[in-house]
């Protein structure tokens, strides 16, 4: 079965989370994802490489998931010699993939007023911190630094006097996945329209849009909104509880639900008539998450997942990553994948999300040894020769 992103060429010249991210899920989308690094290899290659627990034969976990299915190509894009070898791999290609800090790309002559005068049907995307334009555009980023600056952090903990970052670094991940978005959207507009263009990711472009309907709320009131831990604004009961060995959360959106929950734990003042509403609910949620935590801790979180599943009251435990990624729904969607290593053996990482009923068959090659593709790519794709190759290695322009 074929992939749906077959055909489709990109030249990545990504680093750290953002931009590799949004690669990893164009590669596994079948898209020929070409790797460009320094002679020195990207930067990610070096983190955990040598940490006993967290690396495979010399690849950290960062590398290791970050870099399924793509090629290494080695090139020296500061040298001119370089620079043409890339115009060279850029006019075999569809789409140019960078996360540098913006001005960096025109700097380097490889940003998109450069690239489509050598190929007109290039389509260029650069994830940056703040996108290519506007006051703050040059300011250095990061994931918390973009958390922080979105509003995002304000609205997450226990209290508006400790506020805290998403355990996972949702600044990163959603520049990559909203790259995804406007690639693909750049290539179904190249296809009915003819044309390249740039796509401009800003990370708190990204973080800004995820506030959604939150922001709206704002914006309406002026009042701005105060980090809830892990109750809601709106509905009652809705938090994580405690249990006899760990947590369990409900999420009593309709009444209906309300009542499943009342009739599943027999608990009489709970029964009062006055709390099948939920505006009512939501004015004695201290008196009702009170109740509510003294009769579960009376059992254990499986227990309660039964139970509250049983008379279909959404439910779920607070999983660990052990207990998460065993958990037979995740690995019946194949969430959990094997990847080999290029050198032998093979390691287990998180799996392709996005399923597709006719194109939609996964497979995983192996993350690339430094440059290991080079040669491959320059004979195969630009048609240089053996000689044309090792003239470039002996100066140094590719490795």
């Amino acid at each position: 079965m074929s992939k749906p992103l077959e055909g489709i060429r990109i030249l990545d010249l990504t680093h750290m989370l953002s931009g590799p991210y949004g690669g990893m899920i164009l590669a596994d989308l079948g898209a020929d994802t070409i790797k460009v690094e320094p002679l020195s290899g990207e930067g990610t290659r070096a983190l955990l490489a040598n940490d006993p627990n967290h690396s495979y034969k010399g690849m950290g976990a960062y590398f290791l998931t970050l870099n399924r299915n793509k090629q290494s190509v080695c090139i020296d894009l500061k040298s001119n010699a370089g620079l043409q070898v890339f115009y060279d791999l850029v006019r075999n290609a569809d789409v140019v993939l960078d996360n540098y800090s913006a001005g960096v790309p025109a700097k380097l002559k490889i940003d998109y007023d450069s690239l489509k005068s050598i190929n007109p049907q290039i389509i260029t995307c650069s994830i940056s911190g703040f996108g290519q334009d506007g006051p703050n555009f040059q300011r250095p980023a990061f994931d918390q630094v973009v958390q922080g600056i979105s509003g995002g952090m304000s609205i997450t903990g226990q209290s508006a006097g400790q506020p805290t970052r998403s355990g996972i670094p949702i600044g990163d991940l959603g520049g990559g996945m909203f790259a995804v978005m406007g690639i693909l959207a750049a290539l179904q507009a190249r296809h009915s329209k003819g044309h390249g263009q740039h796509v401009d990711i800003s990370m708190l472009d990204c973080q800004i849009s995820m506030l959604n309907y939150m922001a709206t709320m704002y914006l309406l009131s002026g009042v701005n909104p105060q980090p809830l831990g892990n109750g809601h604004f709106v509905h009652v009961p809705y938090n994580t509880f405690k249990t006899a060995d760990g947590f369990v959360i409900i999420a009593v959106i309709f009444d209906s639900f309300w009542d499943n929950l009342v009739g599943l734990l027999e608990v009489e003042a709970l029964k009062d008539p006055k709390f099948k509403t939920q505006p009512v609910r939501l004015a004695n949620q201290a008196f009702i998450e009170g109740i509510l935590n003294e009769v579960l801790a009376t059992r254990d979180t499986q227990h309660w997942v039964e139970e509250l599943g049983r008379v279909r009251v959404p439910c779920a435990p607070v999983n660990s990553f052990s207990e998460a990624l065993n958990d037979p729904q995740v690995r019946h969607r194949k969430m959990v994948v094997e990847i080999e290593h290029p050198e032998g053996g093979h390691i287990e990482v998180p799996g392709n999300p996005i399923k597709l009923s006719a194109d939609s068959s996964d497979s995983f090659s192996p993350p690339p040894l430094l440059g290991q593709h080079t040669n491959q790519v320059l004979e195969q794709v630009l048609g240089y020769d053996a000689a044309q190759i090792a003239a470039l290695k002996q100066q140094n322009v590719v490795g």
